[in-house]
């Protein structure tokens, strides 16, 4: 048992996660980004251990073969993973940790960390979906509907999480999100661990 919290926050494409994760971000001190190891190349202004830590296809699949990963997937033809080992580093700090993945990454969390806290984002509805992808600008059509479809299959699992956020108006959404994670703070295991000596001092 940790006395930080572990959180995973999932969304389809367009429900607005990453605007709603920058928002909590600023809102919750403590609080942290998991940095994912990945295969794939740095991108211009990407940093290594800021953004990802990058490390070579050998090396990763080293790091599969150890255990060492709670999660990994192939996307793209690029490896993902996140390790345990510095995600339970952070944990025994103290400090909460947003891992933001999808439905797939969560299941394995789930089962390699029980005591998560899973966090579903959804969009009001399907239109309101297909706008948020159209007024991007940056899709074709064909790609919009393949994106909505995708976007479908991974709202199919939003059953599987402790938490739903319906991200209609966003205020009221960050509000939401926000509550969730300093309400978690207080359940019993974190807060037993954090308190340990004053409850053992409450009982003597």
């Amino acid at each position: 048992m940790f006395s930080g919290t572990l959180f995973i926050i999932s969304a389809p494409s367009g429900a607005g996660k990453t605007s709603l994760l920058q928002a909590l971000m600023t809102r919750v001190s403590n609080l942290e980004m998991s940095i994912s190891h990945t295969t794939r190349a740095p991108r211009p202004g990407e940093k290594d251990g800021v953004d990802y830590h990058y490390v070579t296809p050998q090396q990763f699949d080293e790091l599969v073969a150890k255990g060492a990963f709670i999660e990994h997937a192939t996307v793209f033809d690029n490896q993902y993973g996140s390790l345990r080992s510095l995600v339970e580093q952070r944990l025994q700090a103290g400090n909460d940790v947003v891992m933001d993945m999808d439905w797939q990454g969560a299941r394995q969390v789930r089962e390699a960390m029980p005591d998560v806290v899973t966090i579903f984002i959804l969009p009001p509805s399907l239109s309101a979906l297909q706008e948020r992808l159209t007024s991007r600008g940056q899709d074709s059509e064909e790609v919009i509907a393949r994106r909505m479809r995708e976007a479908q299959a991974e709202i199919s699992h939003y059953d599987e999480y402790d938490y739903i956020v319906v991200n209609d108006q966003f205020d009221a959404a960050a509000d939401e999100l926000e509550w969730v994670v300093r309400a978690s703070r207080l359940r019993l295991g974190p807060q037993s661990v954090r308190y340990a000596a004053v409850i053992d001092a409450l009982l003597d």
